[in-house]
């Protein structure tokens, strides 16, 4: 063997846990006293590339697994379209009905900010964050779920201009002056929500540092419901969380929920030098834009070489970095297959050890975010 696989394996079998249950740690949501799965299971393929026994297949194989957390939204499945709109909550709806195991899992979902999916309501009016469009989002949500409350209700994206789903960077320019609903408004009509019971808790989604710092002002003032929770996209090739908002986790115990870990399945190489396999999410609907800027796939490379040196799983290290982060409450993972999902949720088992992070953040050092 030479030196370097020597170096690698000794790495690697410092890595993986000993005498394990395989099951997943477990989590405090905020303030809450929910306690959540350190691997959350999203939801967003079912209804468009999952079937709902599929679906339920998923669910039945993460609950058995130990993942207590579901999350998803009134928009999904993705992409977006009116014909398949609800149809992931419906499939999660009819599970739990089936099943009787509502007090046995964690629902988050998500009500869209302002917007012109004007199918979302009945009225065929924009969307936006007002008392009237989260009071009617969370009345068809809990219909669709068939539940009487929401653990986690997020606000998916602000509803303020921003640039949104890697459009435009991490770069800040004046927002355009279009009508914005008042973040002291918007958490007066969920605060509505949680003393009528209907919901437990409130969280962020895509979301910036002065937006988090503005909602817990809000709720310091007395307008509101405290977040417990902010969800944005964070992975090796994105890991722009860690400049502004990662001090929240820490000093305001508002914790990541870190979606799209895999960047779209792009960093298992299964994309790289232009592939477009049969199947998969990039070659059915070309909305991986977002990882197809300059550099990205030279750092995927990189981190593709790091996985083969260690002889680990590309998923399964990407996977493990996510959720061994200290400011990361839950990391929300999604899979078309069952064998994905079990590939996934393993990655549990694996440590990232101080040499694996170094070289990570070595990595990272040349590459650094270059698809935020």
């Amino acid at each position: 063997m030479s030196l370097s696989r020597r170096r690698a394996f000794s790495i690697f079998s410092l890595s993986i846990k000993e005498g394990v249950d395989r099951k997943v740690q477990y989590r405090s949501l905020g303030r809450t006293d929910l306690k959540v799965s350190a691997i959350c299971l999203g939801s967003m393929t079912w209804g468009e590339q999952n079937t709902e026994a599929e679906g339920h297949a998923q669910l039945d194989y993460a609950l058995e697994r130990g993942v207590n957390f579901i999350d998803t939204a009134e928009v999904y499945s993705i992409p977006p379209r009116p014909e398949t709109q609800g149809s992931t909550e419906r499939i999660i709806g009819s599970w739990i009905a089936g099943r009787r195991n509502r007090d046995r899992v964690i629902i988050a979902t998500k009500v869209v900010g302002r917007g012109d999916m004007n199918w979302l309501r009945p009225d065929g009016a924009s969307t936006r964050l007002d008392a009237k469009n989260i009071a009617y989002a969370v009345e068809e949500s809990l219909r669709r779920l068939r539940t009487d409350y929401i653990d986690l209700y997020q606000l998916h994206w602000p509803d303020r201009s921003l640039p949104l789903f890697g459009a435009g960077g991490t770069i800040y320019r004046r927002p355009s002056r279009r009508e914005e609903t008042p973040i002291d408004e918007t958490l007066a009509a969920l605060d509505a929500l949680v003393r009528g019971g209907k919901i437990r808790h409130i969280g962020l989604s895509n979301e910036t540092a002065w937006g988090v710092s503005r909602f817990l002002r809000a709720a310091e003032m007395g307008h509101g419901p405290r977040i417990v929770s902010i969800q944005n996209a964070y992975h090796f090739l994105n890991r722009t969380f860690e400049i502004g908002l990662a001090e929240f986790a820490e000093r305001d115990q508002v914790g990541l929920l870190a979606y799209s870990p895999l960047a779209q399945g792009y960093l298992t190489g299964k994309y790289q030098r232009g592939a477009r396999p049969p199947g998969a999410r990039t070659t059915l609907f070309e909305r991986g834009q977002r990882y197809e800027k300059p550099g990205v796939e030279a750092a995927i490379d990189a981190y593709l070489r790091l996985a083969r040196d260690l002889g680990v799983d590309p998923a399964q290290l990407a996977l493990a970095f996510v959720t061994s982060r200290p400011f990361v409450t839950s990391n929300i993972i999604g899979a078309t297959t069952m064998s994905q999902l079990k590939t996934d949720i393993d990655s549990c088992d694996l440590v990232i050890t101080p040499e694996i992070e170094r070289r990570i953040d070595e990595i990272h050092q040349l590459h650094s975010n270059p698809a935020p």
